[in-house]
């Protein structure tokens, strides 16, 4: 096939639980072992001990807890990334696992104490811009972030891996505000050059497309 073809030729869009879910490279290893089990179910067992902590200890627990905890949620949702099937309710696993990240991210602001709050409200703020860009960038103009700045948001669970490094080493609330200075640079910037600079593709993603994945 010449190179030109092989630019013409129609590639497949983007799956959008995919997208939405916003995996790392912890995620989408653990990912690789395909249980027949629903996604929603997995992403569900990933939160749930992670509330029953944060309801037993608030922000007394100790830092072999909050590891445990942080490694079940990358192994349960890990799971979930790769649960086989696509009921009518798979796309309920993904603000689960939205939620899930949120609250282990406070979770572990409040382990460093009150002044950590400020900066994980930084976080998320950044976080949340990411994954509103993740949603309507694909739905409105067929594409999805550059590599390199999915590349360096991590993932849902390499951010939960930095907090929780940021907690041990002690290096917050400091470390969050680098982090989420960082992210929010690198979000607003590429996505403004991605849709100003690179401009409007004509080919946005169907609601019947986006139907079929729900």
């Amino acid at each position: 096939m010449s190179a030109a073809a092989a630019v013409l030729e129609p590639t497949a869009p983007p799956d959008p639980l995919a997208v939405y879910r916003d995996d790392g490279p912890i995620a989408r290893t653990v990912g690789r072992v395909h249980l027949s089990a629903p996604a929603p179910l997995l992403a569900l067992a990933a939160l749930a001990p992670l509330l029953v902590a944060v309801a037993a200890t608030g922000g007394g627990a100790s830092d072999a807890l909050a590891g445990a905890v942080v490694a079940w949620v990358l192994l349960a949702g890990g799971l979930a990334t790769g649960a086989q099937g696509r009921d009518k309710i798979a796309w309920a696993g993904t603000p689960l696992l939205r939620l899930t990240e949120y609250v282990g991210l406070i979770w572990i602001a409040a382990l460093h104490g009150e002044s950590a709050y400020p900066a994980a409200y930084a976080l998320l703020g950044a976080l949340a811009f990411r994954h509103y860009d993740l949603v309507y960038r694909l739905r409105h103009r067929g594409v999805v972030p550059a590599r390199w700045v999915s590349a360096l948001s991590l993932g849902w669970d390499g951010r939960l891996v930095l907090a929780f490094v940021l907690l041990v080493a002690g290096a917050l609330p400091g470390g969050f505000y680098v982090v989420a200075a960082v992210f929010g640079a690198a979000f607003v910037g590429e996505a403004a050059y991605g849709w100003v600079v690179v401009g409007r593709v004509e080919q946005p993603l169907g609601d019947d497309e986006e139907d079929d994945e729900l």
